[in-house]
């Protein structure tokens, strides 16, 4: 049985405003941009709290960048604040030369990712967006699964050494991981042991994950459930003892198959423990006007849409 519960469901973009003032609190180099979109960032009560170490830079996005990178170099550690498509597709090239050739110790905190930013459409349901980050050299990314680890993921990468794209989500989702647990940047969370699948999930889809497993064990099937919460570094050692364990992986993610999640766990486990694989994501495909959920469900990225997969993993299994 699930042994995780929820008594309330809020957003993971909220749970980073908080974090965010945990962090300023504690690090007094820690700055915030927005780039005109501070309350929907979740950036406002810094804003309010540390006037002097926030910047509204407007309807610039390439300039916050590079504004950040700058700040960087100068001993801050900044975090850049838009939705994910504009953080990743409007200013790759800022990041790549600026950050990540840099290797400056920037944070870009991407809310509004996915297909659940629902009625905003496909111009703004970035699904592309921790592929690219994926592929910059030196460039951790991080996507945590609820509101509590959405605060202590950014507390953490406000202490980390380095570019970081962290990703967050605009719907209120369960709240249910310990609100007093340390996150740790590279590392998976097994939230339940299972002996016949691995199931491998990471930001709104772990949820999912675990009552996908409940409804398997019901009938008989034993699942593994590992919210990956870094994508990168992908935590390797953790992706190996499962499978060597369970004999076939799952992963699922809400965001293109293609660079994602299932992407980096294929890429390792084919050079080193190659097993049974199924992917749970959007598959070439982009997103579309409509409410969060219905466009999840549409799309396969459910509870239901898990356990199809696992099942057709299984039968390959055998």
């Amino acid at each position: 049985m699930n042994k995780y519960s929820f008594t309330e469901k809020k957003d993971t973009r909220s749970g980073f405003g908080a974090g965010l003032m945990l962090a300023a609190k504690e690090l007094p180099q820690v700055v915030a941009l927005a780039a005109d979109l501070t309350g929907s960032v979740k950036m406002d009560a810094f804003a309010k709290a540390y006037p002097d170490r926030f910047f509204q830079v407007g309807i610039a996005e390439a300039n916050m960048i590079g504004i950040a990178a700058g700040l960087a170099v100068a001993g801050k550690i900044p975090f850049t604040g838009t939705f994910a498509e504009f953080s990743t597709g409007r200013v790759y090239d800022q990041i790549r030369q600026s950050v990540a050739y840099s290797h400056a110790n920037v944070k870009i905190y991407a809310p509004h990712a996915g297909l659940s930013v629902g009625e905003d459409g496909a111009t703004h349901q970035a699904l592309e967006d921790m592929g690219m980050m994926r592929m910059m050299p030196g460039m951790a990314v991080v996507h945590p699964c609820d509101y509590n680890q959405a605060v202590q993921a950014t507390v953490a990468v406000a202490k980390y050494a380095g570019p970081v794209y962290l990703r967050c989500g605009r719907p209120t989702v369960p709240n249910f991981t310990p609100a007093d647990r340390t996150f740790e940047i590279g590392k998976g969370y097994v939230l339940q042991e299972g002996s016949d699948i691995t199931i491998i999930a990471i930001g709104h889809l772990v949820w999912p994950a675990l009552e996908a497993a409940e409804a398997l064990q019901q009938k008989g099937i034993q699942a593994e459930v590992i919210d990956m919460a870094t994508l990168k570094p992908l935590d390797t050692a953790c992706v190996l003892a499962s499978v060597k364990k369970t004999g076939c992986v799952l992963t699922c993610e809400e965001h293109q198959i293609n660079g994602g999640l299932g992407d980096a766990v294929a890429n390792f486990l084919v050079r080193n423990y190659p097993v049974p694989m199924e992917m749970l994501g959007v598959d070439d495909r982009f997103g579309q006007s409509g409410k969060p959920q219905e466009l999840l469900d549409l799309y396969g990225l459910n509870t239901e849409g898990i356990v199809k997969k696992a099942e057709a993993l299984l039968a390959r299994k055998k």
